[in-house]
Order: C-alpha cells, then sequence, then structure tokens
C-alpha cells in the first residue's frame, strides 16, 4: 500500500497517524497518507524565515530554470511516491480514482500546471506588470529614472488546497520564483498533484527548506492560516467565510462566472451558443471560472434550449474513456443531495430545468458504479430567483432575463465575465463594476486562461509590497 509522507522542509516524514485515500468507486485505500498535527506545524514555523534565506539566496533567473526543469519533471518522469516511483501514467490513473475525474480531463490539467511551469517568466511578467525581475535579487532597481524597491510580506506562502480540479495548483507556483518558500496543506481526496509537483520542483534543484507538504485535518489547515505571513485558501462558501476579511489570506471560493450578452448584440445570440457551452462545461464544470449563469436582455428562453439542447447530449461515461466530459461524484450522497436541492428550487416555482425537459431523464444518474450529475440548464424567469444565483461542482448554468441597465447590479459577485458587446457606454460600466474581478470582451469562453495576467487576486502584490527607498548620491549600493 502506498504510503504518502509528510514534506518537512523537503524531508519526508512517516507520521504514525494517518489517513485514508479512497477509491471513489470501491471506498478501498488507494493511499494511506500522514497526518500532520498542529504541534508538528508549529514547530517547523520556527524555522521559517531561515527556510526563506536559504531560498533567497537564489537568482530569480536560476529559479525559473528550476521551475522550466520541473516541468518535464512533472509531466514525463518517473518522481518519487513515499517509498516507491510512479509514473505519469500512474499519476494520471490514481488522480482520477480517488477525484473521480476522467483521466481525459486529469491529463488537460496536467497539461496547464506543465505549461505554468515553463513559461513561468511571461507569468510573473503578468503578476508583476513586466517589472525588471532582477529587483528581487538586489532589493532594488532604476526604471525609467524611478527608484523601485519591494518587501517581502511574509516568509512562507501557506496554501490551503482543494480536491476538485488539478489546474489550481498552478496558482500558488509563482511563490518559488518570487522567492517565497511554500507550506502546502492538500485536499484529502487530492494530494497526489502537488506532491508530484513538489517531487519535481526538489528534483530539479529547489532547496528543500523551500518547501513543505502538511496533509492534516481541519486543525492543522487553520494553524497553517495562522502562522503564515500570507496564504492562499480555496474552499466553498462556508470554508472561507471565517477568513474574508484577514488581510493576510487570499481567498479562492465560490467563483459565480458569468456570460453577458449586450442589448447591441442579443440579436444574434445563435453565434455565441458554443461559447456559452464551453464555459459551462470545460472541465467537468468544477472550476470556479466556469460559467454558473447567463444574462441577457431578452429570448432568454429560446437561448435555453439552445445551450440545454447541446449540454443534453453530453452522458455519463467511464473514467478511462478518452471522450468523457464530466466527473463522477466520489460522495453518492452528495450527489443526491446536491440533485435534489436544485429540484426543491424548481418545484417553488420561477424557473424550469430546460434540460431535462429535452434529456427526457433526470441529472442524476447512476453508471459505471458510480453517480454522476449530468449538465443542466435552468432559465430563471426573474433575477431574484435563488437559481438565478447557483454554482455547482457540475457543469450547471441558469440563464437570466434583465434589461441591460439592470444588469450589473443585480447579478452580484463574478469571478470572471464575459461580456460579448460593443457597446462603448456599457463596456464602461463593466471595467466600472466592482463586482467583476477577470473581465473578457468579446465571445470569449470563461475559462480561457492567459496565464501573463492575475487569476483571482495578484500573487506578487499579496507577497510583497512597495517600500519607499532612497540612496544617498555618495553611496553605491550593488
Amino acid at each position: 500500500m502506498t504510503h504518502i509522507p509528510i514534506l518537512r522542509a523537503g524531508k519526508p516524514y512517516y507520521s504514525l497517524s494517518t489517513a485514508r485515500v479512497p477509491h471513489f468507486q470501491t471506498g478501498e485505500a488507494v493511499a494511506h497518507v500522514s497526518q500532520a498535527n498542529r504541534g508538528i506545524i508549529a514547530k517547523d514555523f520556527m524555522q521559517a524565515r531561515r527556510n526563506q534565506h536559504i531560498l533567497q539566496a537564489l537568482s530569480v533567473d536560476a529559479l525559473l530554470a528550476i521551475c522550466q526543469k520541473a516541468a518535464d519533471l512533472y509531466e514525463k518522469a518517473d518522481l518519487p511516491l513515499g517509498e516507491a516511483m510512479q509514473s505519469p501514467e500512474a499519476y494520471i490513473h490514481s488522480l482520477s480514482s480517488t477525484t473521480g475525474m476522467p483521466e481525459s480531463l486529469c491529463r488537460k490539467n496536467m497539461a496547464k500546471i506543465t505549461l505554468v511551469l515553463r513559461e513561468m517568466r511571461a507569468v510573473l511578467g503578468g503578476l508583476t506588470r513586466d517589472l525588471d525581475l532582477g529587483l528581487l535579487d538586489s532589493g532594488w532597481s532604476r526604471t525609467n529614472g524611478a527608484t523601485l524597491s519591494f518587501a517581502s510580506q511574509a516568509n512562507v506562502l501557506g496554501a490551503i488546497l482543494p480536491s476538485n480540479s488539478p489546474g489550481v495548483h498552478g496558482l500558488w507556483l509563482p511563490a518559488v520564483p518570487l522567492k517565497v518558500p511554500l507550506v502546502l496543506r492538500p485536499g484529502s481526496q487530492e494530494p497526489w498533484t502537488p506532491y508530484r509537483i513538489a517531487q519535481a520542483l526538489l528534483r530539479a534543484g529547489l532547496p528543500p527548506e523551500a518547501l513543505s507538504f502538511y496533509p492534516s485535518d481541519y486543525s492543522g489547515a487553520t494553524e497553517i492560516l495562522l502562522r503564515s505571513g500570507r496564504s492562499m485558501l480555496f474552499g466553498d462558501q462556508k470554508t472561507v467565510q471565517p477568513w474574508r476579511h484577514d488581510h493576510r489570506v487570499q481567498i479562492h471560493g465560490p467563483g459565480w462566472s458569468k456570460v453577458i450578452i449586450g442589448t447591441d448584440k442579443i440579436n444574434d445570440w445563435e453565434q455565441y451558443i458554443d461559447v456559452i457551452v464551453t464555459s459551462a462545461v470545460a472541465n467537468g464544470g468544477r472550476s470556479c471560472l466556469n460559467a454558473s449563469g447567463l444574462w441577457v436582455p431578452k429570448y432568454g428562453r429560446e437561448i435555453a434550449e439552445a445551450v440545454a439542447k447541446q449540454m443534453a447530449q453530453i452522458e455519463a461515461r467511464a473514467m478511462d474513456d478518452p471522450h468523457a466530459e464530466i466527473a463522477a461524484f466520489a460522495n453518492y450522497q452528495f450527489a443526491r443531495m446536491v440533485s435534489d436541492s436544485i429540484d426543491a428550487q424548481l418545484a417553488g416555482g420561477g424557473a424550469l430545468d430546460v434540460t431535462e425537459k429535452i434529456r427526457g431523464s433526470s441529472r442524476f444518474v447512476e453508471a459505471f458504479d458510480t453517480a454522476f450529475l449530468l449538465p443542466t440548464t435552468v432559465f430563471c424567469k426573474n433575477t431574484g430567483h435563488s437559481l438565478a444565483q447557483s454554482e455547482y461542482l457540475f457543469p450547471f448554468i441558469s440563464v437570466v432575463e434583465a434589461p441591460q441597465q439592470d444588469m450589473l447590479a443585480e447579478m452580484g459577485n463574478t469571478l470572471v465575465a464575459t461580456a460579448i458587446t460593443e457597446d462603448a457606454d456599457f463596456i464602461r460600466d463593466l471595467f466600472a463594476a466592482p463586482n467583476v474581478d477577470r473581465l473578457n470582451i468579446g465571445p470569449i469562453p470563461t475559462m480561457h486562461i492567459s496565464w501573463d495576467q492575475p487569476h483571482e487576486g495578484n500573487l506578487f502584490e499579496h507577497l510583497y509590497r512597495q517600500r519607499s527607498l532612497q540612496i544617498s548620491k555618495e553611496y553605491t549600493v550593488a
């Protein structure tokens, strides 16, 4: 049986306390994972400053080279998994077996992470707005006559990681060339990806002091959040809510991402059905970037039916089927509960499951010894319906009609808004909207990522603050 250890400053540590990582179909243990208690985590944090000094001794260029080498190792090499070695194919199979994500989608997420590691210089360019990265080596630089200096706000970046989609692990990777050590707490169903990335970075030459891996219960996660100068927290609304007002914690919760069609483009709505469906379905609907809402000024019912017609064609498939598009649910009862909740909201009136009408069957299905929720399109007759502001871990999209002038005020917080419009006034309103984080102008799927742009918050600004610096003329500072 595979035993995945804790990594304490990069060094394996096997705990007597372990947790099972079960196969999502059979419930049998795929691996045992050592568990870090709060005492171990607290003790190791006492070395945080020393560990950062070791990482800071390397140049940004050297760390970027390590990232590039790690990209090839993560993608192609056999890497340590506890006391054994794990091939890329074994990694994909293990990842799928505990998360319920089809192997085809696991490979796509693996490609995303590889791309981030390989193109890390461009990623940092986006995060720093093309600052001279050498200032992280020297402490300052002079650009266009201006003296710039940035101070680190943390000895470590703590990351409380999810199990829903491996692609999100690309978000904490820039901490490596930004010279901030990582403290990772993996999701209970998905230790595979952060552990494999860690081994790739270590094999590529990253100092072991720069990376720790602490599988733990919720108390361990809390310890990391409390002790990290800066951290990232992934989770549902209930998980992230207590930390929303802690400036040290960068929240990655529900996205409530949306596609918006402006009044000037609504008569051509048929041209945009593929963009809408892709936004809702890509990556099995498991990402905060997936569109969970479509807001239009008219033709809502007709558009909902066109979207539903495509989404109703998507079927539950085996995990090794190369054409699989949706993930299974590791928790059968949870899938049933989600479907029942949607049905209860529909029963209250004001909304219609258009997909179920076309498909002629329930969204909840049992197949291949597990449970699936099939893609669902709901038409909401008013903006106040609860399903107009809902997001789920499967392809779900609500189509909502609202006057264009009311959309931004009524649609709520939105991680990604794809706005299909050329209306200059509406675009100005979108630029000024405080409830929209990422903005796409034109028919760009919400899932489309440009890695030289920040995803949800800016990691560089989270980890560094600009300091005032003046250097006396008679002093020379290398």
